[in-house]
Order: structure tokens, then C-alpha cells, then sequence
């Protein structure tokens, strides 16, 4: 049976974390994943004027439609 895209995602990162430990795995993610634009605007831009309250509440609704 064919693994989910999920499923791969936790493997790989489990397995970089066994082998590099969790500040190589991420630093490891970091480079690989560099992105665009500039973040700092951005985030300015996505979180002007909500509350952590509010920003927790959003991150756990998206990752509730995730699993």
C-alpha cells in the first residue's frame, strides 16, 4: 500500500532527527526550504492586530482539517 504524503513528511523528519538530532534535522529543513519574498512583511501583514489568543486558535483549526 502506498504511504500518504503525511505519513512520508513524519518518516523523514523522524528519521533526520535520529540521525542528525532535532537542531541538525531542522537546520538540515531550513536550507532546503528557503522560500520567497520578505517574511517580515509578511508576517506583519498575516498577524496585524490579532491576539496569540487568536493566532493559536487559527493554527489549530488548519491543522484539524490536516490530519
Amino acid at each position: 500500500m502506498l504511504k500518504t504524503l503525511k505519513e512520508i513528511k513524519e518518516e523523514g523528519w523522524d528519521a533526520l532527527v535520529e540521525r542528525l538530532g532535532i537542531a541538525g534535522a531542522t537546520m538540515f529543513v531550513m536550507e532546503h526550504e528557503k522560500g520567497h519574498g520578505d517574511y517580515t512583511e509578511e508576517r506583519k501583514k498575516i498577524f496585524d492586530r490579532k491576539t496569540l489568543d487568536e493566532i493559536v486558535r487559527e493554527i489549530k483549526e488548519l491543522k484539524s482539517t490536516m490530519d
